[in-house]
C-alpha cells in the first residue's frame, strides 16, 4: 500500500500537455479526470487514516481508481 497520491500528471508525465488539452476540449475526458481526482483523493485519505474506511471499501475504491486510470490512459494514448 502506497501513501503517495497518484495524480494524473505524476502517473502520466509524458502526457502532461495532452491531459491539459483533453480537459479543455473533451467533456467526457474532463469528467473522467474529475472522477479520477475525487476517488484518488478518497483513497489517499483512507490510506493515511484521515478518513478511515473498511478494508473492502478501500479495495473497491482502488479498483475504481484503476479502472478510471485505464480508461484515461486509453484516451491519452489514442
Amino acid at each position: 500500500m502506497s501513501h503517495t497520491p497518484h495524480e494524473l500528471h505524476e502517473e502520466f508525465p509524458e502526457f502532461d500537455a495532452r491531459i491539459a488539452e483533453l480537459k479543455a476540449s473533451d467533456a467526457h475526458f474532463a469528467r473522467l479526470a474529475d472522477e479520477y481526482h475525487q476517488i484518488n483523493r478518497a483513497v489517499h485519505r483512507a490510506e493515511t487514516s484521515v478518513d478511515p474506511v473498511g478494508e473492502m471499501t478501500e479495495v473497491d475504491m482502488r479498483k475504481k481508481r484503476g479502472a478510471l486510470k485505464d480508461e484515461i490512459y486509453r484516451m491519452l494514448s489514442a
